[in-house]
């Protein structure tokens, strides 16, 4: 029997006061709902961390394209079920794509599907007419192209749908994966870099399934809507509490926060601590020694843990907010070639805000009862901002609202430069180049940002937007040209 709660506007504000929190909050505070628990008689599928094919692309006339296919599919998440779901040339999730700085690239999207979807590459600096937004759908049966030169430092990226108002469903149904870029500086340095064996893609959700477990389930109540649909069943790379035969050497792992709308606590259960080496988009100057992660929705790190010391050990990859596993580890495998974390891993340029001209405000909060940024709601036809190219820019952006947001901007690349009214809030590992910062509720932020390299028009603007899912499809989301 599915969980239903219905509320009104008021009670909804009431909650947030009372509570202090927002999408993807933790715990059974008796605002989760969606689809049934798993049932006893089902167990899960048991096996080993599925690791996505990584892709090179194929060489026509100087450049790399990289041909796929977006498509229904059925995936076994539990023993003996299988689910519909959506994938890219899988039955959930899509390939890993490796690309190279300076390379010419041509992603190749086919829509297999009974529905028009779009594909975005979130992270990637490319034009606007090739950001796969809203404005470049793909048709039923047709095939759309994303190409450009890439031109951008190594970083870990993923792309997923950008549908007008069908982002969280489609995300949801399995579509979506990791592009690595990689450069000239990452290849020098000593980092774990075996795709598969010691460089480890994890990208990690929740979902709700139907009773029967042969769907996927999306049916979230205006609550959850809201307050964040956050699943019952966690998952790793598209499997439920797999495990991982390590070697007993560093390990990296690249960690891809891929839920609708959950923030997770991240966590070794040993307590291990380990090193970030990355964000969103950047190395960062020098690791950064932790043993907890937390990832709003969209945002990636790039963590190395050592387990030169742990053969023979087991332990899991927990989520401490919802108390969930995520990955069981196993360090069971002898090291077969051995790596060394440098201490400094990337020169980034200064932060400088005296270099600004400008200062924009953008406010998260709610208008008669919809998502909103600046008190407007989406609106494809209305460009909300004018970003002139090469201008030196601050982003003030608050959240308003008692309650988890996070802001991603396309197009290029941020620093995070103040957080609650001081550059010394801003957090060791968020201060590489990032595209999405995380706002707990009445949090404000000030971002450098910096327009490079493409202009665009009506036709094909850019966007900025809560990357909570149901908040984005639900009016959180604003438009900008550059000229």
């Amino acid at each position: 029997m599915k969980r239903r709660t219905f509320i009104t506007m008021s009670s909804i504000t009431a909650l947030w006061v009372l509570t202090g929190c927002g999408g993807g909050s933790g715990g059974d505070n008796g605002m989760s709902g969606g689809g049934d628990n798993p049932s006893d008689d089902t167990p899960v599928k048991k096996g080993t961390l599925p690791i996505p094919e990584l892709i090179k692309g194929t060489e026509r006339s100087g450049v790399n394209h990289y041909d796929l296919n977006i498509v229904e599919a059925e995936h076994e998440f539990f023993e003996g079920v299988k689910t519909n779901t959506y994938a890219i040339d899988s039955t959930y999730l899509g390939p890993t794509l490796l690309l190279e700085n300076g390379e010419d690239v041509s992603l190749n999207f086919s829509n297999r599907l009974q529905e028009e979807t779009t594909m975005h590459g979130h992270g990637m600096h490319v034009p606007g007419n090739m950001d796969g937004t809203a404005h470049q759908p793909i048709a039923v049966g047709a095939t759309w192209s994303a190409q450009y030169s890439v031109d951008q430092n190594a970083c870990t990226n993923w792309y997923h749908p950008h549908y007008m108002h069908k982002t969280a469903p489609h995300v949801y149904q399995g579509l979506a994966g990791m592009i690595i870029i990689e450069d000239d500086e990452i290849k020098a340095l000593d980092l774990p870099n075996r795709y598969g064996i010691d460089d480890i893609p994890l990208v990690l959700q929740d979902r709700f399934f139907s009773a029967d477990k042969t769907r996927l389930d999306y049916s979230p109540s205006t609550m959850e809507l809201r307050m964040g649909y956050v699943g019952n069943v966690f998952i790793a790379n598209g499997a439920i509490n797999p495990t991982f035969e390590a070697e007993d050497k560093e390990i990296r792992f690249r960690v891809l926060n891929g839920s609708n709308s959950t923030v997770y606590d991240l966590g070794f259960s040993n307590d291990i601590v380990f090193k970030q080496i990355g964000g969103d988009n950047s190395l960062l100057e020098s690791p950064v020694s932790m043993s907890r992660l937390v990832l709003s929705p969209g945002e990636r790190a790039e963590i190395v843990v050592d387990l030169t010391d742990e053969k023979g050990s087991s332990f899991t990859l927990h989520e401490y907010r919802n108390d969930q596993t995520f990955l069981t580890i196993n360090v069971s495998n002898d090291a077969t070639e051995f790596t060394a974390v440098p201490s400094t891993l990337a020169a980034l340029e200064p932060v400088d805000a005296s270099l600004a001209v400008r200062t924009r405000p953008f406010t998260l909060e709610m208008t008669g009862g919809i998502f909103t940024i600046n008190r407007r709601e989406m609106d494809m036809m209305f460009i909300n901002e004018t970003v002139p190219l090469g201008d030196v820019e601050i982003w003030d952006v608050t959240n308003k609202m008692g309650m988890d947001h996070n802001f991603h901007i396309h197009a290029t690349h941020f620093r995070v430069i103040e957080r609650n009214g001081s550059a010394a809030n801003v957090r060791n590992n968020e201060k590489g180049y990032k595209d999405v910062v995380y706002l707990q509720g009445n949090e404000r932020v000030k971002l450098l940002v910096k327009m490079t390299d493409y202009t665009t028009d009506a036709s094909a603007p850019y966007m900025y937007h809560c990357h909570f899912l149901e908040h984005e499809d639900n009016g959180m989301m604003g438009q900008f040209i550059v000229v």
